[in-house]
């Protein structure tokens, strides 16, 4: 009987897994972000500049690498791009890089919360105006997945920007 009765657990353990939404188990960049994923968001920084922003994002993983395309649109008309390389180290971490970013940065997932950190020049063509940036990706029960961040100068913040990302 007591056999019947742990076999009746695992079952059941097995079949609450099987209705959970894959995002309540945990939150991977390549299971969201491969694929194309729409975006938008908004910047601001204590100089009273402000921005939104439509973001188009195309991912491609490899069984080892995300490469995530951003193709910005501005709400002044101006467009971006910017292509992420990240490489998975482990099954929560990745190395990632990207032409504006000075070195690699580091992501740590920990449930359905990634976080990292990274320095970028905002004038890139001259390499002036070096910043740090302060992310925590947030994975909602919506589907959706939240990015906040705040951007630092000498240690200060100076700036913070919302994104929030739709899979397509």
């Amino acid at each position: 009987m007591p056999q019947f009765a742990a076999f009746l657990v695992v079952a059941a353990m097995n079949m609450i897994f099987a209705i959970v939404p894959a995002q309540a188990r945990g939150f991977s960049l390549e299971g969201f972000f491969t694929g194309r994923t729409d975006a938008t968001g908004s910047f601001r920084a204590i100089t009273g500049v402000q921005r939104t922003f439509a973001v188009t994002l195309h991912g491609k993983w490899d069984g080892r690498t995300l490469t995530l395309r951003e193709d910005f649109k501005f709400g002044d008309g101006t467009r971006d791009r910017k292509i992420w390389r990240f490489v998975k180290t482990g099954p929560d971490s990745y190395r990632g890089t990207r032409e504006d970013v000075v070195g690699a940065t580091l992501v740590t997932i920990d449930g359905n919360v990634a976080r990292f950190t990274y320095l970028v020049y905002l004038d890139e063509a001259n390499r002036r105006n070096k910043v740090r940036f302060h992310d925590t990706m947030t994975l909602r029960n919506d589907g959706t997945v939240l990015n906040s961040a705040y951007v630092t100068k000498f240690g200060l913040p100076v700036a913070w920007t919302r994104v929030v990302f739709r899979r397509r």
